[in-house]
């Protein structure tokens, strides 16, 4: 099997998170509560979380085991994506801004994506990971 459909649905998900974080400012839809919560830092943890997740699946797939430094390396690669991310939006993208607490919460997301991967094989594939 080719390698590549392992990693398509990491793929299609970073490709997502790049379209939806270079939006114009003026087309992403604002809800007074929802900006009261900061809803927008669960929306970055969960697609953060979801490159993490997808790229261990796609690594467990193709080989059946993942190291914990490549866990680690994930974490890392999502976390720099989100904050190369955020310099996009304050240099290249209208009306949107460099936002810190953003990057956290990239990067809170990437942590988590590792921990529900965990679970997703201790309860789906019987293995401690």
């Amino acid at each position: 099997m080719k390698a590549w459909r392992y990693y398509l649905p990491a793929t299609l998900w970073i490709i997502l998170i790049l379209v939806l974080c270079t939006l114009p400012g003026k087309d992403i839809p604002t809800n007074s509560f929802l900006e009261r919560i900061h809803f927008d830092k669960f929306v970055h943890f969960g697609l953060f979380g979801g490159i993490v997740l997808f790229l261990s699946m796609g690594v467990y797939w193709q080989k059946k085991h993942i190291s914990a430094f490549t866990l680690l390396l994930f974490i890392v690669i999502a976390a720099v994506y989100g904050f190369i991310i955020e310099l996009i939006q304050k240099y290249w993208v209208v009306g949107r801004s460099f936002d810190l607490y953003d990057a956290l919460a990239d990067t809170l997301g990437a942590v988590a994506g590792v921990i529900v991967f965990k679970i997703i094989l201790r309860l789906f594939y019987k293995q401690k990971a």
